[in-house]
């Protein structure tokens, strides 16, 4: 399993493009992203007509071990608290190569397989998603209701046979919360579905990622297209890219 970051290089070599069409043929859906530097991001909201009284508020919590055993195992276990929708879950593996999966958990409910690609960088991830069944989010972290109850049993299942050995979910802290704004566009001249996140921390900092969704077979074509789209709005593809995951796990760890 390999797994390449985005920073100052755009491009893919020859070697990470067949490594990245290979994952992508075995992949479920893509998701093309790009980050947006700060002083972009007001910019990048005009260029895509949006008006942020039509965000989507969301509240997210990673649970992780004080030194990250989790991310290290290439676990990440997160829960969702959405604004008119409810909350959900998810367990993702990460990074991974689709062929080397159990046949049987691809056929599993809720399980997906996604190749998210960024300038410069590419990772395939599997996840497994539940909704979280009432008293809900909120009330089970403020109780002592056992936080695995967040989770289903499939859920529970893939997080025991990756998670390091005798590291429980009940066992893991509490890391978060971030808020999310979520907005929604559809631009007449791309003809699909793009999405901006706005991820808030609580040192004031702040991640812009404007991204769209394809099936495998329309990753390249969709693209060039959305690049075009974006570039010619002034929108910066070519800066470092953050991982928010990764920036909200070492930001709460470092707080504990």
């Amino acid at each position: 399993m390999t797994t390449k970051t985005a920073a100052a290089a755009p491009t893919l070599t020859d070697d990470q493009l067949s490594e990245v069409i290979g994952l992508v043929k075995g992949a479920d859906t893509v998701e093309l992203k790009v980050t947006v530097p700060e002083d972009s991001s007001r910019s990048a909201a005009k260029a895509l007509d949006v008006d942020p009284l039509d965000a989507q508020i969301r509240q997210v919590f990673f649970f992780d071990t004080p030194d990250l055993a989790l991310s290290a195992a290439g676990l990440v276990v997160r829960v969702r608290r959405v604004a008119g929708k409810g909350d959900d879950s998810v367990v993702k593996l990460r990074p991974v190569v689709p062929d080397q999966l159990p046949g049987k958990l691809r056929k599993t409910p809720g399980f997906g397989v996604e190749v998210d690609a960024m300038p410069g960088g590419f990772v395939c991830s599997a996840s497994m998603k539940g909704l979280v069944s009432k008293p809900g989010v909120r009330k089970t972290l403020l109780s002592d209701r056992p936080r695995r109850k967040l989770f289903t049993k499939d859920q529970r299942a893939l997080y025991k046979a990756y998670a390091p050995e005798d590291l429980e979910i009940d066992d893991l802290s509490v890391l978060g919360p971030v808020f999310v704004l979520k907005l929604r566009s559809t631009p007449k001249e791309l003809g699909r579905k793009v999405v901006g996140e706005v991820w808030l921390y609580p040192d004031g900092s702040r991640v812009l990622e404007i991204s769209t969704k394809c099936l495998p077979h329309e990753t390249f074509d969709v693209a060039a297209h959305s690049r075009a789209f974006l570039t010619e709005r002034g929108i910066e593809l070519d800066g470092e890219q953050a991982a928010k995951t990764r920036r909200a796990l070492e930001f709460f760890t470092s707080e504990m």
